[in-house]
């Protein structure tokens, strides 16, 4: 038998949300930037689809039921994945600032 030994990669997979297309991509390249320099390979960052929420409210409770205001709220999503992440990567990702607006979530896959 041929016993091949795999090595495991480690990745560290960032997931971030915005209502704000411009915030979501700012973050994500703060965050690339800050992983290459500490020496480490990100794969990203990969645009996901876009979440669109419709809302339809009547302008008036009473009169004029025809009447109605429509709103959209779109969650721009991003995704980055960390191959191989070192302390210092995980040291530079604690110590960027993130603009206000933009949720982060770091998962870790195998």
């Amino acid at each position: 038998m041929n016993d091949t030994k795999k090595s495991k990669t480690q990745i560290l997979r960032v997931r971030l949300r915005s209502f704000d297309n411009r915030l979501a991509d700012q973050a994500s390249a703060e965050i690339v930037d800050a992983v290459k320099r500490s020496g480490t390979h990100a794969r990203g960052p990969v645009p996901l689809p876009t979440a669109i929420e419709r809302f339809s409210v009547n302008r008036s409770p009473h009169k004029d039921k025809k009447s109605a205001e429509q709103f959209e709220l779109k969650t721009h999503k991003r995704m980055i994945d960390i191959v191989n992440p070192s302390a210092d990567t995980m040291e530079a990702l604690k110590k960027i600032n993130l603009p206000s607006g933009v949720e982060i979530v770091i998962a870790s896959q195998q």
